[in-house]
């Protein structure tokens, strides 16, 4: 048996219990892919995330739902690259790469006047991709009618490192309403039959917010709803440069909210840029240390 310390840090939020929970284990080189899966499904969030020495990169992060490795977790790595800058594990730097499967990815750090720490985390390049599914199925997967679907806005599959369903939603009021089936996704998401299915809506509590948005997550993650998800919100912020306001100037931020549904209150900076004609995603965030976890494996 070995025993394992696992660092949970909540991303997106300054208060404990009021971001996305996440686990960390510093000493990622110490276990086995095997190991690592057993960690995560004991500790039982929604991604706990290792820190492992490359040779590609400064760092490299692995990434584990309970069910299943995964390419890239926006909210994890915001959690792990807290982690390690709080412990003194970064020194000095303020900017760095890490090495994940969705690619090499720059990372920085600016510390607030406050102390407080601000991580921009590179996403992949954006991508879309037709869904071609009922849309009556859809909405009835999470607990919705047809009639609650944004009618000027498509439905598609996007990704900045990992791929979701992005399903406008006309208004805030249907969000209390969602109850996710997830086990019903794969046999409606038939193009891809393991992405998260995410709904957002335009409309949202905040004023000083931008989007709206809930994540429910593939049946196979061992999971059933995201509290702040980061990589979504990256493609949120695609989503909108390239379907809601094509006419739009870059470089545009954007904040999306989530979590009000399950008493949380998350924000994502997210930030869209064009760079030799392509879109460009990065998103901003912090994150707070809550407790230290041990366990057997």
């Amino acid at each position: 048996m070995k025993t394992v310390t696992v660092h949970h840090y909540d991303a997106f939020s300054t208060i404990p219990h009021k971001g996305n929970p996440a686990g960390v284990v510093v000493e990622g080189d110490q276990f086995s892919e095997n190991e690592m899966q057993a960690i995560a499904k004991q500790i039982g969030f929604n991604e706990t995330a290792f820190a492992i020495k490359s040779d590609k990169a400064d760092l490299r992060i692995r990434y584990f739902t309970p069910g299943h490795e995964i390419n890239l977790c926006g909210h994890a790595t915001m959690a792990t690259i807290y982690a390690l800058k709080s412990i003194g594990l970064l020194e000095e730097k303020s900017t760095f790469t890490i090495e994940t499967k969705a690619g090499i990815l720059p990372i920085e750090i600016k510390e607030q006047s406050a102390g407080e720490i601000y991580i921009t985390m590179q996403h992949a390049t954006p991508e879309f991709a037709s869904f071609n599914g009922s849309k009556a199925e859809l909405a009835q997967s999470i607990g919705l009618t047809e009639e609650a679907l944004h009618p000027d806005f498509p439905i598609v599959y996007g990704s900045t490192g990992i791929w979701t369903l992005l399903v406008p939603i006309k208004n805030l009021t249907f969000f209390e309403k969602m109850i996710p089936q997830n086990a019903g996704f794969p046999a409606i998401l038939k193009e891809m039959p393991k992405a998260s299915l995410h709904p957002f809506c335009l409309e949202t509590f905040d004023k000083n917010a931008d989007m709206h948005a809930r994540h429910f997550s593939s049946p196979y993650s061992g999971t059933v709803e995201d509290v702040v998800t980061g990589t979504a919100s990256g493609v949120m912020g695609a989503y909108f440069a390239e379907y809601i306001d094509r006419d739009g100037q870059l470089p545009k931020t954007l904040v999306v909210e989530q979590g009000q549904e399950l008493g949380k209150d998350g924000r994502v900076h997210v930030h869209v840029q064009s760079e030799k004609e392509k879109m460009s995603i990065s998103i901003a965030g912090t994150a707070v240390y809550v407790e230290e976890l041990k366990l057997q494996i």
